[in-house]
């Protein structure tokens, strides 16, 4: 997976028009306070205080709740011999951080930031979670601002759009579900997994997880919970294996 280079944001010194932003989706909010707070990162607040702005957590909260209903509600009726697994396992795929931040990017929501200097310099992986958690606030923001049939069709028509990708290239699949399918298809092979490794105190364990085809180890992956380490290895030895 590539991660993208995002351009910094704006921090209090280069401050966005969200005016723009309105323009670019084609949506004018009634409250300004609530766009603005959608985008307003935690950092921001606690470097410019006095400023009036509360940050973006709590709509960040409404909104997940928002995206989950529709995305639920559009899967439901697309899939009708879909079973809940199937579902729920597509649902996390369009809700999924490279996803959500993939789309937030695209309708440039990455240009509208309020973070501080230090996180506004955050590229990759770090940038994509604070673009995830923004879409999600502005879900929330927009529901509040102009209720749930507005936040439905914005999700619609910037997120639905990847369902077809998901589902050709079967991105839906974790990759412990794919690697069964490939070595069991490939080498009559079921994956097993063993815990190598654990390491810190409990509330903070990390653990190591080797992945064996027959006698062979092929992979190992880390994680906080054994299930987490798993993915990696999987992914890994998806990989190693060329079958991505």
């Amino acid at each position: 997976m590539v991660i993208k280079k995002f351009r910094r944001a704006s921090n209090h010194m280069n401050a966005p028009d969200f005016s723009k932003f309105e323009k670019k989706i084609s949506v004018e909010f009634k409250n300004k306070g609530l766009l603005k707070q959608a985008f307003t990162h935690r950092s921001y607040i606690n470097e410019n205080k006095g400023t009036g702005l509360t940050h973006n957590e709590r709509l960040e909260f409404l909104g997940d709740a928002v995206l989950e209903l529709v995305i639920t509600e559009f899967l439901f009726r697309e899939f009708p011999d879909k079973q809940e697994g199937e579902l729920t396992s597509l649902r996390a795929a369009l809700v999924n951080t490279v996803t959500i931040s993939k789309i937030a990017g695209d309708v440039g929501m990455n240009d509208f930031l309020l973070l501080s200097k230090g996180e506004s310099k955050d590229v990759g992986r770090a940038r994509q979670v604070i673009l995830a958690n923004t879409f999600e606030a502005f879900i929330g923001a927009l529901y509040l601002d102009q209720g749930y049939e507005s936040a439905k069709k914005f999700i619609s028509d910037n997120l639905f759009s990847e369902l077809k990708t998901i589902v050709e290239k079967s991105l839906w699949k974790d990759s412990k579900s794919k690697l069964q399918e490939k070595s069991q298809e490939v080498l009559s092979i079921t994956p097993a997994y063993k815990t190598l490794n654990e390491v810190g105190p409990d509330h903070n364990k990390i653990f190591t997880v080797g992945l064996f085809l027959g006698e062979e180890q092929v992979s190992e992956g880390k994680g906080h919970s054994k299930q987490e380490a798993q993915e990696e290895a999987a992914k890994s030895a998806l990989k190693k294996k060329g079958w991505e």
